[in-house]
């Protein structure tokens, strides 16, 4: 039996993360796994996030645990398991090694597209709370791993053209393009975290990806524009290695 591919998707919140998770989900080939370390995040950083204690109890609190689960059987047995990753989640003392055995890319947006839809969802984000800083350092040391980029796709590239901007990430994977991926059944999934409830009502409502017309540059409150004007220059960091279609 062939071995699984192991797809970790590295990204910030409001991403378009949840959209590119339904998309692989969709899959015939395929499971999903949802924000695996938040547990061990927000035991480790004390931090209050919207539903913190059922998020705790939903998940192991020790990274090493977490780890070992992302690499071993994959549930259903599918050729395919996608993970969907926080950059900010993966703590300084967290583990990597585990991820030399994964396909690991790497999800981006413009940083004001970013923080405006987040402060809908939580006050006063800061430039940690959108892990940009820490996706760079995580992308730099797969590129001196691989001694290459890895894959790169903006999460702007996948509203404006789903097809073109999937095909050539599954490509740059080493696994097929499948149209499932362009749409799927609106709701709630078993594989969501428990956190759904508080961040997931638009993908919910979702039958696949939308376009958004103002994804360069959305408006911000005037208090986060130097947190986009700080989080820029790592985007476009990364953005310089994105994929086209």
């Amino acid at each position: 039996m062939e071995e699984p591919i192991r797809i970790a998707m590295w990204s910030g919140p409001r991403n378009v993360s949840t959209a590119m998770m339904r998309a692989f989900e969709n899959r015939p080939d395929a499971t999903v796994v949802d924000e695996p370390f938040y547990a061990a995040y927000l035991a480790e950083t004390g931090l209050d996030h919207p539903m913190r204690e059922a998020v705790l109890e939903s998940q192991p609190t020790d990274w090493r645990a977490v780890a070992l689960t992302l690499t071993g059987p994959v549930p259903g047995g599918r050729a395919i398991q996608y993970q969907k990753h926080m950059t900010h989640h993966m703590l300084p003392g967290f583990g990597l090694g585990w991820t030399a055995a994964l396909r690991n890319a790497f999800l981006i947006r413009a940083p004001e597209a970013v923080l405006a839809s987040y402060a809908a969802k939580r006050d006063d984000p800061t430039l940690a709370d959108i892990g940009l800083e820490r996706q760079v350092e995580l992308f730099d040391r797969e590129c001196q791993r691989l001694g290459a980029a890895p894959p790169v796709v903006d999460g702007g590239d996948v509203l404006a053209d789903p097809r073109g901007t999937l095909s050539a990430l599954c490509a740059a994977l080493g696994v097929p393009f499948s149209e499932r991926m362009l749409a799927w059944p609106a709701g709630r999934r078993d594989t969501d975290g428990v956190w759904a409830p508080a961040w997931y009502d638009a993908v919910e409502r979702s039958t696949g990806f939308s376009p958004s017309p103002s994804e360069a540059r959305a408006e911000l409150r005037e208090d986060l524009k130097p947190v986009a004007d700080a989080a820029r220059p790592l985007y476009e960091r990364l953005a310089a290695f994105r994929l086209r279609a």
